[in-house]
């Protein structure tokens, strides 16, 4: 995914977060004539790609269904960076993997699928989607990153990258508060909740 240069005031402001943060004048636009902006924006792109590859509460579902199309192939959309089957009962006969674009069963060696898998999914969006603390982190990131490509001072790089720590732990709080994460696991549906013994599931057996 391309960073989106649609002009909007929230990408606008993070660009210029960024150049502020190293020294540089702000843009009006997000138009990429000039080189320093440029690599701005390439940066700004790179490290909210891979912030969102961690996986995090707002762009995680587990057990989404990916229907495959009239040829039963599964095309991956660019969207989505990630793909793997959940851990249910119909997938155990599968062995899921991404290969040239589509989802390819090792197991049975081919692409076409017969049914439509549950899957576990992150997905990759647009910055205005992105939750606030998670914005401040890919900006403090990018700065940090930005500084050593442009700028080269060791104290300014290292300045950057405290502060890049600490709204990391912002983003984590956030998250944390937002997934309804416990001592014992993650939430049901995402694969390691914890369940205690109750007596009366005796009764069953």
């Amino acid at each position: 995914m391309a960073f989106p240069t649609t002009g909007s005031a929230t990408e606008l402001q993070a660009i210029n977060q960024v150049l502020a943060s190293v020294g540089q004048a702000p843009v009006t636009t997000l138009e990429q004539t000039n080189p320093d902006v440029a690599i701005v924006i390439s940066t700004l792109d790179q490290v909210s790609r891979e912030v969102q590859a961690e996986g995090w509460t707002f762009n995680q579902e587990s057990y989404y269904p990916v229907a495959p199309e009239s040829d039963g192939l599964i095309p991956i959309p660019n969207n989505m960076i990630s793909l793997g089957l959940s851990k249910n009962f119909e997938n155990e006969k599968y062995d899921a993997v991404q290969r040239n674009g589509y989802l390819y069963d090792r197991r049975a060696h081919v692409f076409e699928w017969n049914y439509t898998p549950k899957c576990d999914v992150i997905w990759e969006l647009i910055w205005d989607d992105l939750p606030h603390p998670i914005r401040e982190y890919v900006v403090a990131r990018a700065a940090t990153m930005t500084s050593q490509r442009l700028v080269g001072d060791p104290n300014q790089y290292q300045t950057l990258q405290q502060q890049a720590m600490l709204c990391r732990a912002n983003a984590i709080e956030y998250d944390t508060a937002q997934g309804d994460y416990s001592f014992f696991g993650c939430p049901d549906g995402q694969g390691n909740y914890y369940r205690p013994y109750k007596p009366f599931h005796a009764l069953y057996r």
